[in-house]
Parts: C-alpha cells; structure tokens; sequence
C-alpha cells in the first residue's frame, strides 16, 4: 500500500474558536492509481490532500507512505521527501514572476539529490508543447500555459506521485480538458494522482472517486 491514512484529524485554533476540519479520516491508496477526492468547499478536501502531501501534519490519526509513519518525521526529513517524491499542482499555479519558463521549471532541482539538467527541463517542456515558451515570463503566457509550465516543474524530479489541487480551477473549458488528459497520460505511464476537484467532469477522469463531506469520507 502506498498511502494509508488512519483516523486522521486535523483541527485548527484560531484565538478561543477551534475548528475541527478532518473528523476521522481512514483512506488507502495503492500505487498507480488516479484518485479524485471530491467535495465541495469546506468539505476538507484541500486540507486531506495537504496532509497526504506532507505539507501539513494531522492533530491525531497516523498517514503511512509506504508503511513508514510520516506524521512523526522531522521537517527537514519531510522536506526532501516532498522534493524527491512528489510533484504538486495548484489552481493559481505559483510560477515565480520574475523567472523565465525554464528557470521555473527548473527550481525544485535545485534541492534535489539527484539534480536534472537543463537539458532535462527543456525535454519536458517540449513534451508539454511548450518549446516555443522557453524564454518567456509567466505574465506572459496564457493560463492553460502556465499551467503547463506548473506541470512540467512538478514532473522534473520524476516524483512517484502527483498531488493536484483544483488544477482547472482558473481555465476554460478547453484547457481544463488539456490538463486533465496530460493528468491522465502521466497516470498511464505509472504515475500516482491524486486530485482535489469539486468538478463531476474532471473527477471523470480518475479510476476511483473518495466523496468527503464535512470532514468525513463518505465513500472511497
């Protein structure tokens, strides 16, 4: 089993008032598949898939990668393994405003054991149809390309798993079918995903469908 979350709560305090977010969350994942946690907002989706990616920890419950405890591992320790294993996705895309297409792409190499190449980087942009972007600003490419170049920096350290939260959030309907079918493609060649939408038709394109509600898994 790749992924195993036991009773896992997260709850947040703000001044006097806690906010119980994930109520006992159990959730097993094996390798390769294409997973879609799907929910509307407020459900916890986001927050699960915080956890799962080690950007966040649980308050109680146990997440197992690989049957290893991660909720106990330090932050260095959770860092390399965030840069070496996996790759994340957002809606707003995170390019950095004043590097080039490539040097952005290029940034999660520069914590890595391994480093890829240039020449690695400009590859992967190629197979994103974006070798005509090369040398450009985030300001200005199009969303469905920005997107793309977010894509390609979360592939370039070949991670065993994708996470992607809304990633068509802020694109039309055409882009949204782009990135899904690269989604797609990248799950076909063995790649783990694991999808955060609120959308029906691009939960459509995962093999399993985790519902949440409130918190809770209602069915997985």
């Amino acid at each position: 089993m790749l992924i195993e979350c036991q009773n896992i709560v997260k709850r947040f305090k703000t001044g006097d008032i806690e906010t119980t977010v994930l109520k006992g969350v159990d959730l097993r994942i094996e390798e390769g598949e294409f997973v879609a946690v799907m929910g509307s907002s407020g459900s916890g989706k986001s927050t699960l898939l915080y956890i799962l990616g080690c950007l966040d920890r649980p308050t109680f419950g146990r997440y197992l990668l690989e049957g290893k405890d991660v909720s106990t591992l330090d932050d260095d320790t959770l860092s390399h393994l965030r840069n070496e294993m996996f790759g994340f996705v957002f809606q707003a895309f995170y390019l950095v405003p004043y590097l080039s297409v490539l040097d952005n792409v290029r940034i999660p190499t520069l914590y890595s054991k391994t480093p890829k190449s240039k020449k690695d980087a400009v590859a992967l942009l190629e197979k994103l149809q974006l070798e005509d972007r090369i040398d450009f600003m985030p300001d200005q490419l199009s969303g469905g390309q920005k997107q793309r170049v977010a894509i390609a920096r979360a592939l370039i350290n070949d991670p065993r798993i994708i996470f992607a939260d809304e990633p068509t959030g802020q694109l039309d309907s055409e882009n949204a079918k782009n990135v899904m079918e690269i989604l797609e493609n990248l799950n076909e060649e063995g790649r783990t995903i694991v999808l955060v939408t609120h959308d029906p038709m691009m939960a459509a394109y995962a093999t399993r469908i985790v519902r949440i509600k409130d918190g809770q898994i209602l069915s997985a």
